[in-house]
């Protein structure tokens, strides 16, 4: 069973009214910046991946330079991001093997694949998951795709909007037909939900902007206050 669409735009519209409309790139970064800034926000806030992503970019005049270093070098400038290992693992095999299929660093090939394909066509590369494929879609190409992280994938199936056991399965779900035009807002503010309201556990549902519609089972409404404002968006600052 699909999305439903129209409790979508609902949760869209509260979520507008209570965080405003989340800004971004005023102009579209380019994919394997965003392919790598993504890879490093796994497991970690967005302020220790923005130094670690910071780090790379001061370091390398461009990401050719990659294909020469040791992955143990990458390791050390984006230590600050954590998960060294398999971060860098994932960068150096992804900028290889790209290199290696196209004999350039770029993902211009993805441009004109439907969102499945592109998906696909990402998701090949060892390291490259769904999220950080949509993720790809949605903020460096401009795409109506909601990627789906822990934050989305639990505040959805709280909600209501699906019934789903795993991120990618929701991603499925929730990107089957999904409404025009609002998904940058919807993703964002859902994300944000999830830090400050809709934690794992003792949810903040007494001061959720969705408690009369969200169908979650386990309402905490004894706690009336959320958690520290996180409004910045590593991925909208690319």
């Amino acid at each position: 069973m699909s999305a439903d669409n129209k409790k979508i735009e609902n949760v869209n519209k509260l979520l507008v009214k209570h965080f405003g409309i989340p800004p971004r790139n005023k102009e579209l970064p380019d994919s394997v910046d965003m392919i790598i800034a993504t890879i490093l926000s796994q497991n970690t806030n967005d302020n220790n991946s923005y130094k670690a992503y910071q780090n790379l970019k001061k370091k390398y005049n461009s990401w050719y330079d990659l294909l020469k270093v040791r992955r143990t070098t990458i390791e050390k400038e984006i230590k600050v991001a954590g998960l060294g290992l398999q971060k860098s693992r994932a960068i150096k095999d992804f900028i290889t093997n790209l290199y290696k299929e196209k004999k350039k660093i770029s993902l211009d090939h993805i441009i004109d694949l439907e969102n499945s394909a592109a998906i696909s066509e990402l998701t090949k590369f060892k390291g490259i998951g769904v999220k950080t494929a949509s993720c790809v879609l949605l903020f460096a190409e401009g795409r109506n795709v909601c990627p789906v992280d822990t934050h989305v994938h639990r505040t959805v199936n709280r909600i209501g909007i699906v019934k789903a056991s795993t991120p990618d399965k929701t991603f499925m779900k929730l990107n089957e037909n999904f409404p025009p035009k609002i998904a940058h807002q919807f993703h964002t503010n859902l994300i944000r939900l999830g830090r400050e309201i809709c934690k794992p556990k003792n949810p903040s549902c007494g001061v959720c902007p969705l408690l009369k519609l969200c169908e979650f089972d386990e309402k905490n409404l004894s706690k009336k206050e959320k958690g520290n404002e996180r409004s910045f968006m590593l991925l909208d600052s690319v």
